[in-house]
C-alpha cells in the first residue's frame, strides 16, 4: 500500500489516507505515528445499533475499532439536558444525530449525578421477515 497526502483544508488539518487497489481511499486516517484510526458511517452505526436490542458503549468502540484518547469524553445534548458519552467526537457526532432523528435510545447512569451515557438501543427495530 502506498500512502497519499490530501491537500491541505482551511477547515481541517491535512489527513493521509491510504490507497486501495482500483483507486479509492480508504476512510481510515494515518495519524503521524502509522497508527491506524478507524472510523464508521452514520449509516454503519444505524444499522449495527438497529440488529441488536442493546449496545454497551464499549461494543460500539470494540466492533468499529474506535481508536481515540482513554479519556474521550463528548458532550450529547438531549431532551432532558447535557448527556456524555466516551467516543471519538465525530463519532459521537454521528451518535447525536441519530438520537435527534428518533432511530437509537440512549441508557444513561445517573450514578454519579451526571448522565453518563453505558449504552443504546434501538427505537423502532427493523422488523423481521
Amino acid at each position: 500500500m502506498t500512502e497519499t497526502q490530501q491537500t491541505a483544508s482551511p477547515v481541517a488539518p491535512a489527513a493521509d489516507t491510504i490507497d486501495i487497489p482500483g483507486g479509492e481511499s480508504s476512510p481510515h486516517e494515518v495519524p503521524g505515528d502509522g497508527a491506524r484510526t478507524h472510523a464508521c458511517t452514520g449509516a454503519q452505526l444505524r444499522r449495527f445499533i438497529k440488529s441488536r436490542p442493546y449496545v454497551p458503549l464499549h461494543e460500539l468502540r470494540r466492533r468499529f475499532e474506535l481508536g481515540g484518547e482513554t479519556d474521550d469524553v463528548s458532550v450529547l445534548d438531549t431532551d432532558r439536558g447535557p448527556a456524555y458519552v466516551g467516543l471519538p467526537p465525530r463519532e459521537s457526532g454521528l451518535l447525536q444525530e441519530l438520537v435527534r432523528q428518533g432511530e437509537v435510545g440512549l441508557e444513561l447512569s445517573l450514578d454519579p449525578p451526571v448522565p453518563v451515557v453505558v449504552g443504546v438501543f434501538p427505537m423502532r427495530p427493523v422488523p423481521r421477515a
